[in-house]
């Protein structure tokens, strides 16, 4: 009984201690302010909350979502070439690939595209 009784006392000091160790050295200093802000999809943090929102960054990120699953959907097709018939898997792919290469034509007609204003 003793012996539960100073383990405990033991591991209740050793919490204690790296508590108060930890909360001793996470001060945050005045110099860190800038480093500690949020950032998120390229807002200036320390601007108006209220500004509106970039629909050429939305449309990357749209972009890069269609591009994203389009190698997902590739991937495990290419361990399929060996168990599937060769001229349906064919006619498949392209046809995947056209899909592709109209929605990039599309995007590009758009102007989503353009890195410039």
């Amino acid at each position: 009984m003793i012996l539960l009784i100073s383990m405990s006392m033991i591991i209740m000091i050793i919490s204690i201690i790296t508590m108060m160790m930890a909360s001793i050295l996470s001060k945050k200093s005045f110099y860190d302010r800038e480093k500690n802000s949020p950032f998120e999809c390229g807002f200036d943090p320390k601007s108006s909350a209220r500004l509106p929102f970039s629909l050429h960054f939305f449309l990357i990120a749209i972009i890069f979502l269609i591009f994203d699953v389009e190698i997902a959907l590739l991937m495990p097709s290419i361990l399929t070439i060996n168990s599937s018939n060769m001229y349906m898997w064919i006619f498949i792919m392209i046809f995947f690939i056209l899909i592709l290469l109209l929605g990039l034509y599309h995007e590009w007609n758009q102007g989503a595209l353009e890195w410039s204003n």
